[in-house]
């Protein structure tokens, strides 16, 4: 039996994200969204003591739409997760899927040295990794 290839988070996330900021109203930022396979919107630091935060696009669902709140006058900073648990880009993607599990997250941002450098996802884990196994 051979040892499986070792699979990095940075061989399957993705590069491209979205950064907003928590005073945008959801409006704003969805007008401002150009990368939607993410369905992830990050929420930039107000100052270097800060935390990022993170907004799926499932949260604007719940929290904003099945509410019946009117997205112009709700700001991302209402329905955000802060701070946000991430991933670095050298972790083994077994790992990351334990934590997603562990934590029950669906998408993280990878952070390295400070700032973030990509989304990853389970479907980036199970397309990009196990399925490169295989």
């Amino acid at each position: 039996m051979s040892a499986a290839k070792l699979i990095r988070v940075r061989e399957v996330m993705k590069e491209q994200f979205d950064m907003v900021d928590g005073m945008d109203t959801v409006t704003d930022a969805l007008k401002k969204m150009k990368h939607t396979e993410t369905k992830t919107l990050i929420v930039d630091k107000r100052d270097e003591n800060d935390e990022y935060g993170i907004v799926l696009l499932s949260d604007i669902a719940k929290e904003v739409l099945a509410k019946d709140r009117a997205p112009q006058r709700v700001n991302i900073y209402e329905i955000m997760s802060k701070p946000v648990i991430s991933v670095t880009p050298d972790m083994d993607i077994r790992y990351c899927a334990r934590l997603f599990e562990n934590f029950g997250l669906t998408r993280a941002p990878v952070i390295d040295n400070g700032q973030i450098v990509g989304i990853v996802s389970f479907t980036d884990i199970v397309l990009n990794g196990l399925v490169a196994r295989l």
